[in-house]
Parts: structure tokens; C-alpha cells; sequence
């Protein structure tokens, strides 16, 4: 590992256009979660100038079914809450369309559990989570202010605390770091929707004052030119009448930054039996537990899964030099510590609920366990996982 060198990771607000499609499907994916804890879905959803699309595949127990007004009024609700009440994209003006249907046959027969046979994987595919001790939510540093700084605008817009920041925002954080540790920041970019004919120069001092808020003391660049706020000079019509979104475009933001491999697949919109999602969870907080514990600074964990079946084909374990425990030694005890099928995933980390929409934004990873919420991001597994390799 390099130990002195330039790192950045960006972040995207609850109002952008892609994170505005993510959360309507998790929205759906709550709805039916929500009448059916066994419920199938696949939902992704388009949204541009005053249309919301969605498609996908959905099963879910007859008697239960949401309808399509049930559906449509979900969708509604998320683009309200978030705030668009927009000329271009307004939640109750926005035309809908819906077009999911009936998950596949084949599918359901190699996914379900019959018989003898265990619940499979919903998809082949592989899967990565990571953790290191850069905060103390164990996220990479640079995705970590990238997402508290949105966060902060969002909080602002929302109380009124200001008046001219409107839904869409983007983020980036770029971090010096000195032994292998991050200590200050070398350039910070936001990009944020405004009212029209916002002062500029206002605009700016207080998304600078954010920034101050948000990172360490003496992490701010100390050249004014490393910042850059607005730097297009304009920013009146974004959301998805400024740019369309789709779901799952945004996988980046949603895991590590890019601090850290990324399988592929998207999360949002995905029932917890598709392994896209559960198994990254899974992943993540096995990581999160090893780093916990203190048997590494760092890392990353793949598991990898083939469609209808229930174990994983391959667990790899990498703590990047920094461990106190051989990696093999880990790939040995953590299945013992957590059945890694689609099922015993899903069991372990209570899945099967409507929890899903709050991951939408500001990142899956990283976030607070608190009740149902964010379950793969608790650390019970630290004196169990102390005990195993001792």
C-alpha cells in the first residue's frame, strides 16, 4: 500500500436524478415487503421532465398485492418528500406510468425453496464489502465528508435555514494523505440547485461554511482556488428535468467511494433474496466486524454466488497488509459465524422487512444501526470473532 498520496471520492444529494429513480424503487421495494415479507421484486424506475417510469418484474401473495394507485401514490410520496415541487418535475403534476409485471417462472423455480432444496441465489454474480479505521463509522474518509456535506445542505433546505438551495447537489472530496492516514483536504467541489437569481457570492460563503463545519479543524485547503462551488457559475434547472435518472447509476456512492472494489450489481430496487444486495451487506459487515475488532486496519471481503444456489461458490478475504490474523484463518471461521446463504443471510441480518428506502441516499454503508435500520452495520460480531482466532 501507498502510504503518502492524493485521494477522492464524490457523493450525490437525495434530490439527484439518479438517487430521485433509487429511492422511488426502494419505495416499491418497501411497499411490497411491507404486505409480504416473502415478496419478489426487481423494480427500476426512470425519471426526466415530469415523468416517472417504472419497470421490472414484482410476486408478491395475491391477497396482498399493492395496486398500481398504491404504487403510483409511493412513488408520488418520495418525490414530494424530498422536495420537488418543481415547473419541470413537481410530484403531484408528473406523469406515471407503470410496467412491472409478474416475475419470471424460471426464475421463482430455482430461487425458492422446495423440498429438500434450500433458497437459491436470485442472480450469479460477486459481491465486495470493505471497511477501514479511517472514522468512526469505519468508511473510507473521502466518501465519508463527501456524504455528511450534502447531508448538511439537505438539512439546511428542509428547515429553511436558508432559502435558496433547492433538491440536487453534488459533492466531491479530494484528501491528502500522509503514512496511510488522511489530514487535510487539497481541493472540495459542491454543485448545488439554487433558486433562481440566488446571490452567488452568499451561495458560496455558506456552502464554504459548511464545509468548514463539516471536515476536522485545519483540514479546509488553504488555497481558495482548491474550492470550487458552482463552478459552471449557474445551477437553476437540475433534477431530472435537468438530466434524467435511472436507477442504479450510482453504485459508487452507494459502497466505498471507490476506495474499494464494487461487484457490479445495483442494490436499489431489489428484494433482499437477490444476493446484488444481501450479499454485499453481508460482506460489508463481516469487514466492519473484523476491523472492529481490531484484527485489521483494513478490509475488503468478495463472496461470489451462481443463480439457484443457496452456498457461495468462493469467500477471499484481503486485510491489505495491515492484520493480525492470516486471511485464510478468517475465510475459515466466518462462515461459522454467519450461514452465507441468500436465506441465512436474510435471517441474520432481519432483511425481510420495508427498510430499504432510507438506504436510497447518502450511501448504504456507513450509516447508524437503529432498530431495523442498517443491521450490517452493527459490530456483534467482535468478541465472537476474537474468540474464534484466538
Amino acid at each position: 500500500m501507498r502510504s503518502d498520496y492524493l485521494f477522492t471520492s464524490e457523493s450525490v444529494s437525495e434530490g439527484h436524478p439518479d438517487k430521485v429513480a433509487d429511492q422511488i424503487s426502494d419505495a416499491v421495494v418497501d411497499l411490497f415487503i411491507g404486505r409480504d415479507p416473502e415478496a419478489r421484486v426487481a423494480c427500476e424506475t426512470l425519471v426526466t421532465t415530469n415523468r416517472i417510469v417504472l419497470a421490472g418484474e414484482v410476486r408478491c401473495r395475491d391477497d396482498v398485492t399493492p395496486t398500481v394507485a398504491e404504487i403510483e401514490h409511493a412513488a408520488r410520496k418520495t418525490v414530494r418528500d424530498i422536495g420537488y415541487e418543481q415547473h419541470g418535475f413537481h410530484w403531484q403534476y408528473a406523469e406515471f406510468a407503470c410496467h412491472l409485471h409478474g416475475q419470471s417462472a424460471h426464475i421463482a423455480m430455482g430461487v425458492d425453496e422446495s423440498g429438500n432444496k434450500d433458497e437459491g441465489a436470485g442472480d450469479q454474480g460477486i459481491m465486495f464489502g470493505f471497511a477501514c479505521d479511517e472514522t468512526p463509522d469505519l468508511m473510507p474518509a473521502t466518501l465519508y465528508y463527501s456524504h455528511r456535506i450534502l447531508e448538511k445542505l439537505a438539512l439546511d433546505r428542509r428547515s429553511r435555514a436558508v432559502e435558496f438551495l433547492e433538491p440536487d447537489a453534488k459533492s466531491q472530496v479530494t484528501l491528502a494523505y500522509e503514512g496511510g492516514k488522511p489530514v487535510r483536504a487539497t481541493a472540495l467541489v459542491v454543485s448545488t440547485q439554487h433558486a433562481k437569481g440566488a446571490d452567488q457570492a452568499k451561495l458560496r460563503d455558506y456552502v464554504k461554511g459548511v464545509m468548514n463545519d463539516v471536515l476536522p479543524e485545519g483540514w479546509m485547503p488553504g488555497d481558495e482556488e482548491a474550492i470550487f462551488v458552482n463552478p459552471t457559475g449557474l445551477f437553476e434547472i437540475g433534477g431530472p428535468d435537468g438530466d434524467a435518472g435511472l436507477t442504479g447509476r450510482k453504485i459508487i456512492v452507494d459502497t466505498y467511494g471507490g476506495a474499494a472494489p464494487h461487484g457490479g450489481g445495483a442494490f436499489s430496487g431489489k428484494d433482499p433474496t437477490k444476493v446484488d444486495r444481501s450479499a454485499a451487506y453481508v460482506s460489508r459487515y463481516l469487514a466492519k466486524n473484523i476491523v472492529a475488532a481490531g484484527l485489521a486496519r483494513r478490509c475488503t471481503i468478495q463472496l461470489s454466488y451462481a443463480i439457484g444456489v443457496a452456498e457461495p461458490l468462493s469467500l477471499y478475504v484481503d486485510t491489505h497488509g495491515t492484520g493480525s490474523v492470516e486471511a485464510a484463518k478468517l475465510e475459515e471461521v466466518l462462515p461459522r459465524l454467519v450461514r452465507l446463504t441468500p436465506k441465512g443471510i436474510r435471517t441474520h441480518l432481519c432483511l425481510n422487512k420495508p427498510i430499504y428506502q432510507p438506504t436510497a441516499a447518502y450511501g448504504h454503508f456507513g450509516r447508524k444501526a437503529e432498530g431495523d435500520l442498517f443491521t450490517w452495520e452493527k459490530t456483534d460480531l467482535v468478541d465472537a470473532l476474537k474468540e474464534a482466532v484466538s
